[in-house]
């Protein structure tokens, strides 16, 4: 795919995305769906798209993870990506909700977060059938990245970044923070 077809699926997605969450079903506080006039994203940028191997771990650690409620979950420590961003070396830890689990779930914050994106960071979910090559690389798109849907309503419980996945470099790309207007 080139950069110009990336663009317009991943503008799509979030037209789609918007669609939903002005919907009865959206994670937005009942009555404020009438007034939602979209997500605020950061622009397309494929600088932030990466194609890159997973470093599965041999020991494949139960982690356990706090959520916005106080509940403990658990998580499957997979594996680690290895790329840059700007020239700064970082590392996000890959999860999975049980060893069977074939989807991969990488919660990260970094230096917008609390700024220009959510405090508690944000996610990126990751499915073989749609974000792998057929080289076996994974697709890790930071322009994916998405608020957890405690971000729009204290209804929700969403599991919190764990310090290993806290990067020092800004990501500008994916879901802004959210504000009812």
């Amino acid at each position: 795919m080139n950069i110009a077809e990336w663009k317009e699926n991943t503008e799509r997605e979030r037209r789609d995305k918007d669609a939903f969450f002005g919907s009865i079903q959206s994670p937005i506080p009942f009555g404020h769906q009438e007034n939602f006039k979209g997500l605020d994203y950061y622009p397309p940028d494929p600088e932030y798209r990466f194609e890159l191997e997973i470093f599965q771990h041999q020991d494949k650690k139960i982690i356990q993870i706090e959520d916005t409620k106080g509940n403990i979950r658990d998580f499957v420590r997979w594996g680690e990506f290895r790329f840059k961003i700007k020239e700064q070396n970082c590392v996000l830890q890959a999860y999975k909700g049980n060893t069977r689990d074939e989807r991969l779930f990488i919660p990260f914050r970094d230096l917008t977060s609390a700024k220009e994106t959510y405090g508690a960071g944000r996610y990126i979910d990751l499915d073989p059938y749609r974000n792998k090559t057929e080289g076996g690389k994974w697709i890790l798109d930071f322009n994916q990245a998405y608020n957890p849907w405690c971000a729009y309503s204290p209804d929700y419980a969403c599991p919190f970044t764990p310090p290993e996945n806290w990067l020092k470099v800004e990501v500008r790309a994916g879901e802004k923070a959210f504000a009812l207007k």
